[in-house]
């Protein structure tokens, strides 16, 4: 089977490659030249672990093709993912103008029967607009299906997650392009993921439903960890034991800076909207909103109070913060409402200066703050008279530093560790001056 993905992005960058992977013959569009350029020489624009050797063996081997040939395309691929992006208006709605600007593309080149895929995070009632605008602007009697067939990559692990899902949703309205869809994903036979066949209304509420539910669940034990640092009580006990709990489940209640990303942060606006549009108040959603927001900046407090209690010899402007993690996870390059925005931006408030070292995402840093913080090559150049090291992103590779060697380099041994990777009483017994998110009487 061809089929054409347009946008290249993360979602549709991973979503070609993995068809392709499968053995389907893949066309990924996009109106960005020299992306597209890029890509056919296989220089990938994301940091996503694996993804680049899958595009290089399918391009070799010809079942995976790049191009900003649109018409074409359309014209020549049975099935047509939509995979642009959909970003937060001022008011938390999702802009839909690239996904309208494809969908009258479509009705422009459409000559055959065509399976319009909507792969992209849309609002609830987005098929049924595609649906209307092709309809109405194509110039002949070519018949289609709109399809909602929402993802749900985790960036750092999204191949994984496309090749072993833990359901496939398919939102459609005809028996045939439910037959195609199937026919689409059945090499995942071996693995027999569930399939959820439902129309296209309820598979876009399953979307925002399941990220902004996520979303929740962190906020949740971020709200637990900041009550157990004022109780004494342990919040990695008290998280472990919730998760013992089938009906909790353990996954998402890890407490720490706050979360951020192209996916909750967008998704539980957008899903806030929309309730608001229907006349509902969603007032949990509302909520976690202000709870993650307020996460953030609690934890640059977290910082500043360490420096403020610990460094007596000099004011905050005078103190170096070492940040160590700048994405909003680990194993990617993303730093899109990432915690570590937010605590930058904190601390150049107080003039503090700031050394920082991620392993990937540096350049996307750089091209927001520029020369206001200094960039690192690894994390032993950053804690090099640190005034205070905080850990914003739980990378592998910070999980096991040299803590001696840390407090020998800094200035003065604060730390600050924002994701709980190493136990307090080990830390504390080194001679640092500690703090973490919800255990911080844990000794």
């Amino acid at each position: 089977m061809k089929i054409a993905v347009i946008g290249t992005g993360y979602v549709g960058l991973v979503t070609g490659a993995c068809f392709a992977e499968f053995g389907l013959f893949v066309t990924c569009v996009d109106i960005d030249e020299k992306k597209i350029e890029n890509l056919k020489n296989c220089k990938i624009p994301i940091y996503e672990p694996g993804l680049e050797s899958i595009i290089r063996r399918n391009v070799s081997a010809k079942r995976l093709s790049f191009t900003t040939d649109i018409e074409s395309s359309i014209k020549n691929n049975l099935v047509i993912f939509l995979a642009v992006g959909t970003p937060s208006n001022a008011d938390g709605s999702a802009d839909l103008s690239s996904i309208f600007d494809v969908s009258r593309k479509i009705a422009k080149f459409i000559n055959s029967y065509k399976v319009i895929v909507n792969k992209s995070t849309v609002p609830i009632g987005t098929g049924s607009k595609v649906k209307e605008i092709i309809r109405n602007e194509k110039k002949n009697n070519c018949d289609f299906d709109v399809v909602s067939n929402p993802e749900f990559l985790r960036e750092g692990s999204a191949v994984n997650d496309f090749l072993r899902p833990d359901r496939i949703v398919i939102g459609a309205e005809t028996d045939h392009a439910i037959a195609i869809m199937k026919d689409i994903y059945s090499p995942h036979y071996l693995n027999e993921p569930p399939l959820v066949i439902t129309n296209i209304e309820t598979a876009e509420m399953i979307k925002y439903a399941s990220n902004a539910f996520l979303a929740l669940k962190i906020s949740y034990i971020n709200e637990i960890a900041n009550l157990c640092d004022l109780t004494g009580s342990d919040v990695h006990k008290v998280a472990k034991a919730m998760g013992m709990d089938g009906r909790i489940g353990s996954k998402f209640l890890h407490p720490g800076p706050g979360f951020g990303g192209s996916c909750f942060p967008k998704d539980s606006r957008a899903i806030l909207h929309t309730s608001k549009m229907f006349g509902y108040n969603f007032q949990l959603v509302e909520t976690l909103i202000k709870v993650n927001n307020n996460q953030k900046k609690h934890a640059a407090d977290k910082i500043l109070r360490l420096l403020e209690k610990n460094v007596s010899n000099k004011p905050l402007e005078k103190c170096t913060v070492a940040l160590l993690g700048l994405s909003f996870k680990p194993n990617t390059d993303d730093v899109r409402e990432s915690p570590s925005l937010t605590i930058i931006e904190e601390l150049l408030r107080y003039d503090i200066s700031i050394k920082a070292y991620d392993p990937a995402a540096m350049n996307n840093i750089k091209n927001i703050f520029g020369n206001k913080i200094q960039y690192m090559i690894d994390e032993y150049l950053a804690a090099k008279d640190a005034d205070c090291l905080a850990i914003i992103t739980e990378w592998n590779q910070f999980r096991k530093l040299d803590m001696e060697k840390i407090k020998k380099l800094m200035k003065n041994p604060n730390l600050a560790d924002l994701r709980n990777v190493y136990e307090p009483e080990y830390i504390k017994s080194l001679g640092f001056n500690y703090t973490c998110i919800g255990r911080e009487t844990v000794a």
